[in-house]
């Protein structure tokens, strides 16, 4: 499982949640377990190698009903996983 450090989120990310009605631990939860979500499979591969080499991780999810994107991102160090939209990349 992916140590994620201090799980922080933005203001536009807690907003879309509570617009979806999805929670959030779920997919944290995911990220940590490894479903990447919706990326390439290259950009899977890339987590993986990213997971075993101390590299930033990048997850992607679309929030139903909305089909709002989401990412999560935890930097290389594993001090910090932050959940935001991409917009507030």
């Amino acid at each position: 499982m992916l140590e994620l450090g201090k799980v922080v989120a933005t203001k536009g990310a807690i907003g879309a949640f509570d617009d979806s009605g999805e929670n959030p631990v779920t997919y944290i939860t995911r990220h940590a377990k490894g479903d990447w979500g919706d990326l390439q499979t290259a950009d899977k591969e890339a987590n993986e190698y990213a997971v075993a080499n101390g590299l930033r991780v990048l997850s992607v999810y679309f929030l139903p009903p909305t089909n709002v994107k989401i990412y999560i991102i935890t930097e290389w160090d594993r001090s910090v996983t932050t959940v935001l939209l991409p917009d507030e990349y």
